[in-house]
Order: C-alpha cells, then structure tokens, then sequence
C-alpha cells in the first residue's frame, strides 16, 4: 500500500514530503512511524521442506516508509523484518497477512492501519541532526524474547523484549532491560535500565514467547531447531 505520490521525477533538488531533505533512495526507503498490530493479525509463509503447509507468526506492527510503503513487521532470526522480505533457513517465502478471526488471507495492510499511519507521520513530522536519535518507542505486545549465547548455544540466556526502539535513519531495535539497572517494575518503554539487544555482543535470534517458552523448558523440538540455526 503506498501514499499516492504526484511529485515530479526524483532528483537531488527533490524534497522529501515527510522530512524536508533532498531525496536519497535509502534515507527515503526508512521507516518513519510504527503502529502496533492489536488485533491478533498473522504473517503466513512456507518453506520447502514442508511444501504443503502454511505456518503462522504474529505481525508485530506495522511501518510506514518515507516514501509511503506500509508494510508488516515480525521479528524474524536476528532483526525485525518486513513481512514479504522474509527468509527462512529452508528456502521459506511469505504468503500473505492472516486474519485468524475471520479466516481470511490478504496481502496489503488493513485500511485503517494505513490511515492511522499517515495521519500520525503528518502529526509527528520529525528533524533531527542525529540519525542515531530516537523518535518512537512501541511496546512489545506477542511477547518477543532476544537470545544471548556467547558459547556457541550450549548454553542460553532469554531477555524479554520490552519495546522496539524506531530511530530517525529508520533503525528498529528490541530494547531489552539489564537486570542491574532495574529500578522500577514492571520495566516500561523508555525505562533508562533498557538497551539494544543488537548491540550485546552475544545477541544472536529473536524468539516469539510460545518458542522461547520452549527452549525455557528444554523441548526436544526446539533444541534441536536451535542447533540447526547454530550450524548454519
């Protein structure tokens, strides 16, 4: 789904509708605003060792673009990732969006998501000098957990994913929380003990909450499917 757009060829003297800078493909590629999916909504996609199945993920959130695309958001191995840039160990593709409440398969985000999306991203225009800088923080609502190995995965340290962080160059981090720095519970978004799982240096997956209470306790299946992430 995308914003109609009139404006003339793209150049370097182009501005930006959102940001007021001189067009660049990636910066105007970039997430600038997310909105969280509260409706139990679903990713579906296949892979080849299982030809005739369909598996399902729930969609985070969803993201809109500068330059208008609004795409479905999972954490997806090691970042959160557009729905149909997915890519599975075993050769898996997206399928669509789900809808489990009414069975219904769809492949462009609901209407009013989009709507809620452009309004918010005109409300909220944002200039900052540093990219770096963030500009929204959602919380995590399908109960993602960032896994920490730093021996190879024999052994395995699950973090609740609190909140994703969405910074001004269109960056999206889980932003986990350090047990020493905890002050107040529950720990909220925007809690000052919180940082980037990414940037731990044993950061490896992110699981959502029925998989990680999997590998919490022990499940053969999950184990071994963490051993084949391992190997690959």
């Amino acid at each position: 789904m995308r914003v109609p757009d009139d404006s003339p060829p793209r150049s370097a003297n182009v501005i930006d509708l959102f940001t007021r800078q001189p067009y660049s493909d990636p910066f105007h590629h970039r997430f600038i605003r997310l909105s969280p999916e509260l409706d139990g909504l679903e990713m579906l996609y296949s892979n080849e060792a299982h030809p005739d199945r369909l598996f399902s993920i729930k969609v985070l959130c969803w993201g809109l673009r500068a330059d208008g695309e609004i795409v479905g958001l999972v954490p997806w191995l090691d970042r959160l990732t557009p729905c149909p840039e997915i890519s599975d160990p075993l050769n898996g593709q997206w399928e669509g969006y789900y809808d489990p409440g009414i069975d219904e398969l769809f492949d462009e985000p609901p209407l009013h998501k989009v709507m809620e999306l452009e309004a918010a991203a005109e409300d909220y225009d944002y200039e900052c000098d540093d990219a770096a800088e963030p500009v929204q923080e959602i919380p995590d609502t399908i109960g993602t957990h960032a896994v920490l190995s730093g021996d190879g995965f024999k052994t395995l340290n699950l973090r609740e994913v609190v909140s994703w962080r969405l910074l001004f160059d269109g960056t999206i981090q889980g932003m986990v929380a350090d047990p020493e720095k905890v002050r107040e519970t529950p720990v909220l978004p925007g809690d000052s003990s919180l940082f980037a799982a990414e940037s731990h240096g044993e950061f490896r997956y992110y699981f959502q909450h029925h998989i990680a209470n999997k590998i919490k306790a022990r499940d053969p299946e999950a184990l071994q499917a963490i051993a084949q992430l391992a190997d690959s």
